[in-house]
């Protein structure tokens, strides 16, 4: 049987292409479990990976898509059956292993997750990989005991995905969540998902100083690079920054005083290996907590002829919450 998909290719000469292709099933790499695809998420590694930035994608051809959610169609593993939501994020696939750019994908079992009754297979990728990152980080916070008593949050790239589902769920969680952003445009969308506060990226502007005067009791950081190094310098003693991203930047001038003066945490939250457990506690909290129709202002539906373009967007920094892929369209 034959199915959809946008594949991208790296030609002779280096150059990255992608264009939509019918590939024969047969064509899917090894797996114990057929999934038809109902939506993908589109995210900042799959900008990089049909960019060719990165050296993410191992081989070519290849089909891309970090995040896929749908149905079963055959599995030899008992834990899954013919008919069964399921969603994947992470380990790899859309990097090394073919992704959710297509209508069928095979994977091993052990990658995906029953998804839990309360969520759609949309709603899943509404929420995606940005929507796991961003639970994971809020709960390091909390199991930091950074309390809504204790002080204000700061989220970096609140526009995009992770940040803009980590202001909405620490909002609903009781903090009171500073968004920064450098789009001025974004400050209505963001005061709907519940901040207080929309600040530029002044509040993080360089310094020579190893400390400033702090400002918040914890943040979840999703740019990196120097303004992590600033953001350290204001934070409250005792504080956590939950670091997810690397859009400014994967360096910077450190300093141990942040660490050694005032007992500042770094954690950082990888969502790409995490264990079954604690993606299925995740799931499980999204599926209670987060406001998809408060959400749905910041989701934008494309189909895979869409995706080079949205690509260099997403690079670029100009996409706005959440894209989700219909690969039928």
């Amino acid at each position: 049987m034959s199915f959809r998909a946008l594949v991208t290719h790296k030609g002779a000469d280096g150059k990255i292409a992608s264009a939509i292709a019918e590939l024969d099933e047969a064509e899917l790499p090894e797996g114990n479990v057929l999934v038809g695809i109902d939506w993908a998420g589109f995210n900042y590694k799959d900008g990089m990976a049909l960019s060719g930035i990165g050296g993410l994608v191992r081989e070519y051809p290849h089909i891309g898509g970090v995040d896929f959610a749908g149905r079963v169609i055959e599995s030899t593993d008992e834990r899954y059956h013919p008919g069964q939501p399921v969603v994947l994020t992470g380990w790899r696939v859309g990097e090394w292993h073919w992704g959710g750019f297509a209508t069928r994908a095979r994977v091993n079992a052990d990658w995906l997750v029953p998804l839990p009754k309360e969520i759609s297979t949309r709603d899943a990728m509404v929420l995606g990989t940005a929507g796991l990152t961003a639970m994971l980080a809020v709960n390091r916070l909390k199991s930091e005991d950074i309390k809504p008593s204790g002080g204000d949050i700061l989220v970096t790239g609140a526009g995009g995905g992770v940040g803009s589902m980590a202001v909405l769920l620490l909002a609903r969680l009781g903090y009171k969540v500073h968004a920064m952003t450098g789009r001025a445009d974004l400050a209505e969308d963001l005061k709907a998902l519940g901040a207080t506060e929309v600040v530029g990226r002044e509040v993080l502007a360089p310094s020579d100083k190893k400390l400033l005067a702090t400002r918040w009791a914890g943040a979840v950081d999703s740019v990196g690079g120097a303004p992590l190094g600033e953001l350290l310098k204001q934070i409250h003693a005792g504080g956590c920054v939950a670091a997810v991203g690397l859009a400014a930047g994967d360096a910077w001038d450190a300093s141990v005083i942040p660490f050694i003066l005032r007992g500042v945490t770094l954690a950082g939250i990888d969502s790409v290996m995490q264990p079954f457990e604690a993606r299925m506690a995740a799931w499980d909290r999204l599926s209670t907590l987060f406001g998809f129709g408060v959400y749905e202002r910041m989701v934008r539906e494309v189909g895979l002829a869409d995706l080079p373009d949205v690509s260099k967007d997403i690079l670029a920094g100009k996409v706005r919450g959440r894209v989700i892929v219909s690969p039928k369209r």
